[in-house]
Order: C-alpha cells, then structure tokens, then sequence
C-alpha cells in the first residue's frame, strides 16, 4: 500500500508539473502573439533609396518626353516583335518629332489589341497594304548604327511599356498631311503631330 501511495503521489507530481509548464507555455505564447497598441501616431521616415532614379533600368520619372527618351536604354537586341514595332517607328516617322514617333507607335499597339487587325506587332506590321514602307512582305533593311534607330528602338519601349501617354490615344489610323484618303471622313480625328494626322 505504501508503495502504490507513493506512486500515486509521484503520479500527481508529474501531472502538476506538466501542468505548469502547459501554463508556462501558453504564458509564453500569448505574450508573443497579443498586439500592442499605441495611441500616438508614428510615422516612420523612409530612406531616400526607397524614390530611385530608375526602376531596373527604365527611369522613374521624367518631366519630358524628350527627358525619358534620353535616360531610357536602348537595347542590343530586339526580338521580332520588337524589331517590327520600332521599324515601323523608325520608317514611318523617323523625321517626326518625338510625340510623332510615338503616336505612330501606339497606332501599332493599338491595332494588335483590336479584333478588327492581326493580333501580334509584326502581324500588324506587315499587313497588306497597310504600311507604305513594306515591300514584298519584307522590311527595308534598317541602318542599325544610326541615331535614328537607336531613338526608334527607345520610343518602341516606351509605347510597349507604356511609359508615356501618346496624343494619338486610341487612334487605328494615321496618315500624312499631304494625302486625303477617302476613308479619312468616316474615322474620329485624334491627333495632328507636325506631318501625320491620327484617327479612331
């Protein structure tokens, strides 16, 4: 008997033990999780690195056009689509000024985003009939170390990201200001940059 007693009470000791390092525990834990609230306000000052000059490598912010023209990289490379997008720039507007060149651009993006046109750059592009500058399906061949290219591979980038709103808005159409095609009357008049008028 006296031996079961003891057990027992070593039993006992053992679950009030247990117990109260459940207590602690729980203690522990909601110390941890319980939120502490302040009635003040805090403001917390960020660094300056937190207002970059550039987002990877395209320029947070410019005042001008011509501002991020200048800051924006050009890239090496293109890929097809790319290629087609600043060709068309490049042979449609290279001695337009810069909202020139890039309205023309949007023009290009905006027919690939439009049931009524082929859904890629290059589709819309080379289109028949469609860009005076495409000659048996193929493209002229581009002075790739001009200054001309390396600006129209820029403004490709800014309309294909975005980067800047483009006068032409929603335009599908375009042409010089010293043709009068017929289909002219029946569009929406967006925008007349220097040698191109651009329409809905």
């Amino acid at each position: 008997m006296i031996a079961t007693f003891a057990g027992a009470e070593e039993t006992g000791a053992q679950v009030a033990d247990a117990a109260a390092e459940t207590t602690a525990e729980e203690t522990v834990l909601t110390d941890e999780v319980v939120p502490v609230f302040v009635s003040e306000e805090v403001v917390q000052e960020l660094p300056e690195e937190a207002s970059p000059e550039y987002i990877g490598d395209v320029p947070a912010a410019a005042n001008t056009l011509r501002d991020l023209v200048a800051a924006m990289s050009a890239p090496e490379e293109l890929t097809d689509e790319m290629r087609c997008l600043a060709g068309a720039v490049y042979f449609e507007s290279r001695g337009e000024p810069l909202a020139g060149q890039l309205a023309v651009a949007q023009v290009v993006i905006n027919r690939s985003e439009s049931r009524r046109f082929p859904s890629s750059y290059c589709g819309v592009v080379y289109q028949r009939a469609q860009f005076s500058f495409v000659r048996g399906g193929t493209m002229p061949r581009i002075k790739t170390g001009s200054a001309a290219w390396v600006r129209a591979k820029k403004i490709a980038r800014i309309a294909h990201q975005g980067l800047w709103e483009s006068e032409a808005d929603d335009s599908l159409y375009f042409h010089a200001t010293y043709v009068n095609p017929r289909w002219a009357s029946k569009k929406t008049r967006r925008a007349a940059i220097k040698t191109h008028i651009f329409y809905r």
